[in-house]
């Protein structure tokens, strides 16, 4: 049977809502991996923001980000909603402990990726910037690889 067929086409009207659905659950999930990811770049930037200086502001946030104060507060309010961090007007920004951890994991799991690519041969400067995208989109599953593969060539 034909392709262009009239039940060719009638079965491929039947698969298209299918696809559809696929399509949109995909989008979602994109959504989602990406408020996630930039919940864990804020969160990490605010704890090394503490580290370093004591404090974490919203102007110098926008400034290690790269992005606008008004982009910075609105993310810092988002992050409150989610329980990551505390804050008050015109006064420092605390990460809560559920920050705290997602900062730590988030940084432990960029520098194993950084680990893994310098021990690759990749140059220290493009590791670190590479590391800054795939940090968010590695499975556990991959991470662990990495770990086994570094044990293997010692400290």
């Amino acid at each position: 049977m034909a392709f262009w067929s009239s039940e060719g086409v009638k079965r491929q009207r039947r698969r298209a809502p299918a696809r559809h659905i696929q399509v949109r659950g995909h989008a979602e999930r994109a959504r989602k991996d990406r408020a996630q990811e930039l919940a864990q770049d804020y969160v990490e930037m605010i704890a090394e923001l503490i580290a370093s200086t004591g404090e974490a502001r919203v102007t110098d946030l926008a400034r290690g980000l790269g992005v606008t104060h008004v982009t910075a507060n609105r993310a810092v309010k988002r992050l409150q909603r989610q329980g990551l961090v505390t804050s008050q007007p015109y006064r420092s920004i605390f990460l809560t402990g559920e920050g705290r951890s997602l900062a730590k994991e988030s940084r432990d799991r960029h520098d194993l990726v950084v680990r893994f690519l310098t021990a690759l041969g990749v140059p220290s400067t493009v590791a670190e910037a590479d590391a800054e995208g795939i940090e968010h989109h590695v499975s556990k599953e991959t991470l662990a690889a990495f770990v086994r593969h570094l044990r293997k060539l010692g400290p």
